[in-house]
């Protein structure tokens, strides 16, 4: 019956508060198809691109944030909604680039030299995304010149850098050392993360904060960054 139910839910029909709550449950199941649905029919309610962002996507995102911090989500669901949240983001990219609309923040990412494990550092991206960031993902497997390049390029405000093997762990002191000899270690807020690391190996490295998951990770950037302001 209730299958039936759901089958009947025309978004179009919704008025706007439901409909918002309605792409929150959509996000959470990981509906890309409805959230695109749902994203232009805002839009053409004359929503700004800002607002539809803010209150239907990373609305819904947070819900998707807790829940996966308490352990009620898992990974693969996490992805999914943040496959979801990236479909109503291709709608509203172009309008927000178009009117400037500035995110939250900046943040470069990426796993670090000798490592090629990738999905906590997608999982951080995405996340990061969710909660309104700009996030430039540099892959795998990346040097420090790569990381320096990439933020000062991009003048971001955060510098993410993921590790799963004990052995690339290190490497990470190595780009926060060359950021400390380059004298622009005190510019960037800098978060590191994966498995095998923990809060005094970030302290140790000289790190701003270890996140132990994605949703820390975005809990801790923001904190961090309205201290900085």
């Amino acid at each position: 019956m209730t299958e039936e139910y759901d089958d009947e839910i025309i978004l179009s029909e919704l008025p706007d508060d439901e409909l918002v709550e309605q792409m929150h449950d959509d996000l959470y199941d990981g509906l890309a198809d409805e959230i695109a649905e749902g994203t232009q029919i805002l839009l053409d309610r004359g929503w700004s691109a800002p607002q539809v962002l803010d209150k239907a996507l990373v609305g819904g995102m947070a819900i998707v944030g807790v829940d996966f911090r308490d352990g009620i989500l898992f990974v693969p669901e996490v992805l999914m909604a943040a496959n979801a949240m990236k479909a109503g983001m291709a709608i509203l990219k172009p309008i927000l680039s178009e009117t400037g609309a500035k995110p939250v923040g900046k943040m470069v990412i990426g796993t670090v030299k000798g490592d090629i494990h990738d999905i906590g550092k997608n999982l951080v991206g995405m996340m990061m995304e969710g909660a309104g960031f700009e996030v430039i993902d540099l892959g795998i497997n990346v040097d420090a010149e790569t990381y320096i390049e990439a933020i000062e390029e991009n003048q971001a405000n955060i510098l993410g850098m993921s590790a799963l093997l004990t052995t690339t762990m290190p490497y990470m002191k190595v780009v926060i050392d060359a950021l400390q000899e380059a004298g622009i270690r005190d510019k960037y807020i800098v978060l590191v993360g994966g498995a095998p690391l923990n809060d005094e190996f970030g302290e140790m490295i000289g790190a701003d904060a270890y996140c132990r998951d994605a949703a820390v990770a975005v809990d801790v950037a923001k904190e961090l960054m309205a201290a900085a302001s």
